[in-house]
């Protein structure tokens, strides 16, 4: 298939560029598999799971993955996107052999890049802006308590840097990074907790963007759903350059997908399994779900696996599901492997109609914006 297949026009206006004041109070545009499309409010989902259903949610979290910071000796800004660790800290700042307290001056800097000097720290791979002044070889400093040595470049364009901390690096870069809004949202949100989802696990901070069709509930919502006898499980994936890194290929079968990492529990695996020999059906919330389930194993008497691990799941039309009956889901950007997984769930023409219907009625596009059901 042409990646320019998943091309359609969209005003700019309709992105939306804040969360509304409350979460369920987003639009539901419901698209069955055959019948009219409804236009409802997100709390009536309720209306559509049912008791003994699975609801399944993502639960990781997105850290501070921000980083802005200063390329020594020219002083020119530079930007990180933190993706995913690839190793550490062995040698790191805070389980090396080399201690310094962690200050508030410029004693800081340089003890953090006296570490650097002497090796370890903390491997990650990352997106930069712009990438011209973070070349390998390069040493970035972040504030006082925070250097990085820039080592290679990645196959997706982005970096590998070793970060050196003044004291436990996770610490320091919840204390000196952002929340990593998406470029087309242009302004700050003053409470940043409002691109977290509300079940987001403080354990699972590990993502780089959120599983955004989870930040349409409410602890109410999800209240009401168990008390229906909605049965909510948690997997994690977190989310990363898979998700949503740029298509630019021109046919859908030479894109490769990033790799991501991912948990499901023996309990998660335990309720999908009774789940589905029961005859009730899992609703997967979000894109991230989806290929989280449909990266397990299951048994030749249906039995789902736990697992973990890395995922490159890449799902375009002609897949076939194997555990998802139901999907809810934000409306993605055009050309993404978002909307190509929506389009494999929903069939193509269904939804880009959809689509195309949603522009017509005004609907909100994108991490803010509104959401969509498809059964």
């Amino acid at each position: 298939m042409r990646v320019a297949d998943f091309d359609f026009y969209l005003p700019q206006e309709l992105v939306a560029q804040e969360p509304l004041e409350r979460r369920d109070e987003s639009r539901l545009m419901v698209v069955p598999r055959h019948g009219e499309i409804e236009h409802r409010s997100f709390r009536d989902i309720i209306n559509y799971v049912a008791s003994g259903d699975a609801l399944v949610l993502n639960d990781t979290r997105v850290m501070k993955a921000r980083l802005v910071g200063r390329r020594e000796g020219t002083g020119g800004r530079v930007e990180l996107l933190l993706l995913s660790k690839v190793s550490g800290p062995g040698g790191s700042a805070s389980g090396g052999t080399l201690r310094c307290e962690p200050r508030h001056d410029a004693g800081s800097a340089a003890c953090a890049s006296e570490r650097a000097r002497e090796g370890g720290g903390e491997l990650w791979e990352v997106l930069v802006k712009p990438g011209k002044r973070a070349m390998p070889g390069t040493r970035l400093s972040f504030g006082e308590r925070l250097v990085a040595d820039v080592l290679d470049k990645t196959p997706a364009g982005g970096r590998l840097v070793r970060f050196v901390s003044d004291g436990d690096f996770d610490r320091v870069v919840e204390e000196i990074g952002r929340v990593p809004l998406p470029p087309y949202i242009k302004k700050e949100i003053s409470d940043p907790e409002r691109y977290q989802t509300v079940y987001a696990d403080p354990a699972k901070q590990a993502s780089a963007a959120a599983p955004t069709a989870g930040l349409h509930f409410t602890r109410e919502l999800l209240q009401k759903l168990e008390e229906k006898g909605v049965r909510i499980v948690y997997v994690t994936l977190h989310v990363g350059l898979g998700t949503f890194r740029p298509v630019k290929v021109e046919t859908v079968e030479e894109h490769v997908m990033h790799a991501e990492y991912f948990t499901v529990s023996e309990h998660a695996a335990r309720v999908l399994t009774e789940t589905r020999r029961a005859g009730g059906k899992v609703f997967a919330v979000g894109t991230t779900s989806v290929r989280t389930l449909e990266s397990l194993r299951t048994c030749e008497d249906g039995a789902v696996l736990p697992s973990s691990g890395w995922t490159t799941k890449f799902i375009y039309p002609g897949y076939r599901f194997r555990l998802v009956d139901a999907l809810v889901t934000n409306f993605h950007l055009p050309r993404s492997t978002l909307l190509m997984l929506v389009c494999a769930f929903g069939g193509y023409d269904r939804v880009m109609a959809a689509y195309e219907l949603a522009v017509k009625e005004r609907y909100r596009f994108f991490s803010f914006g509104d959401a969509m059901l498809l059964l």
